[in-house]
């Protein structure tokens, strides 16, 4: 029999404001959840007052990480100093790898109007950190998704599900799962995982018991779930309304991390070397 996960720790994310003043709850990257190696950070956003967002995230630079923006709702155009420019719209998404340094923006491509949607930030090894930058970037009607006949519905950005969808992002780094799930009341949702992989829960909406009878414990809406090793998760909504949340699981890179903002590297030698190149116009 295979090992289940259980629901191991429970974080609750803190209102944070980044960019120009976009107001957003910082789930990883807070000072109870520093880092869920290999995920970095991940920030929550979700506004319809113009004034928590508008002020977007003007030219910054990254390096030694990869950014995925998903989103719900909304319009974000982002551009960089290399020439690239789109528009991520909701059911779209943006997976890019930032390696050896980019400085790129992410500004609402709206005036009014909900904008929603989430942030991960997810490690490079030390040998992949000075890599050419990069973008996996899809269209929401490029990114599968799985409907069952119950309602349940399952966005499949990377990773497979157990009914054998398959994302559309490739990473041979952490090999990731990440699926945006929409679980109706009463229905269940068994994934597997390798096993020694972080993985966690992120519910946005509605109430969750996961884990097997013996050990389920509950999940409220703005709450992360950190899962216990072994092979697969069985989670299941007990709410009265639909619940939905980001299942998200990825391999520990097991190397040190020095971040200072929107560097992230192995030693300080590397961070100060970042730095210099930076305001030396080496990106």
């Amino acid at each position: 029999m295979s090992t289940p996960r259980t629901l191991q720790q429970v974080y609750t994310g803190l209102p944070a404001s980044d960019g120009a003043g976009v107001k957003l709850t910082r789930i990883i990257g807070q000072p109870q959840l520093k880092n869920l190696d290999p995920f970095l950070m991940l920030d929550a956003f979700g506004t319809d007052q113009p004034q928590d967002y508008i002020g977007g995230f003007p030219p910054h630079p990254h390096r030694g990480f990869e950014t995925v923006t998903y989103l719900l709702a909304g319009r974000m155009r982002h551009s960089d100093n290399q020439g690239n420019q789109g528009v991520i719209e909701p059911g779209g998404v943006q997976w890019m790898t930032a390696g050896r340094g980019i400085i790129h923006s992410e500004m609402p491509e709206q005036e009014e109007g909900l904008l929603m949607g989430f942030q991960l930030w997810v490690n490079l090894p030390a040998h992949a950190k000075m890599t050419t930058p990069s973008y996996q970037e899809y269209a929401p009607e490029q990114v599968p998704e799985e409907v069952w006949p119950n309602g349940t519905r399952i966005k499949v950005i990377a990773g497979k599900t157990e009914r054998g969808t398959q994302g559309v992002i490739q990473n041979n780094f952490i090999n990731p799962t990440y699926l945006d799930v929409q679980l109706p009341p009463g229905e269940r949702l068994v994934q597997t995982f390798p096993m020694q992989q972080t993985a966690f829960i992120y519910l946005h909406e509605g109430q969750l018991k996961v884990g097997k009878p013996a050990s389920e414990r509950t999940l409220q809406a703005g709450q992360l779930g950190v899962l216990s090793h072994g092979e697969h998760v069985t989670i299941e909504n007990r709410a009265k309304q639909i619940s939905r949340f980001l299942l998200v699981a990825g391999s520990p890179l097991n190397e040190p991390i020095v971040q200072r903002g929107p560097f992230v590297m192995n030693t300080q030698a590397e961070i100060m070397q970042a730095f210099d190149d930076y305001q030396n116009g080496r990106f």
